[in-house]
């Protein structure tokens, strides 16, 4: 019987968290450059995200994680906007409702922390992900907000929270 949860991020996830992002771009076919691959925070999740008004949320299934996203405030954005951040989940994650409660988890913590705004970035070709967070109210912009360093990402939302 599958025992799965979502927590807040432990140092004890750093490793596997990494590869479960990894992997998941490398299947999504997301350049490595310019997107979230190259992120020198994907080797230390727990240090990034141990902060205020931040914080990283993981799924974990009978002790096994296969999958995360976080909050953060946006780069070089006013102080009311966050990000939705490295939401990926492995194949046996997916179809399971798991990304719905992902982003209720994630955007109540944002609106705990007084974000009044959620931005995200994503990929064109990632249907699922984009029908999503269209479903939860994500709308799209022309143009990208703040200064992530994912210049290869060219599908931006935000929504209202």
């Amino acid at each position: 019987m599958s025992a799965i949860k979502i927590r807040p991020v432990a140092l004890e996830d750093n490793k596997a968290l990494a590869t479960v992002i990894r992997e998941v771009l490398i299947e999504m076919g997301v350049p490595k450059v310019g997107t979230a691959y190259e992120d020198e925070e994907l080797d230390i999740m727990f240090e990034t995200y141990d902060g205020e008004r931040k914080n990283y949320f993981v799924v974990e299934d009978n002790g096994k994680i296969i999958g995360g996203a976080g909050i953060a405030q946006l780069a070089k954005e006013s102080s009311e906007i966050c990000e939705l951040q490295k939401m990926y989940f492995l194949p046996e994650a997916r179809g399971k409702g798991l990304g719905h409660q992902m982003m209720e988890t994630c955007l109540d913590f944002a609106r705990e922390q007084g974000f009044s705004k959620c931005y995200l970035e994503t990929m064109p070709y990632m249907k699922d992900a984009r029908k999503l967070y269209a479903k939860v109210g994500f709308t799209y912009l022309d143009t990208p907000m703040g200064d992530t360093g994912h210049y290869n990402c060219q599908a931006w939302m935000i929504k209202d929270l």
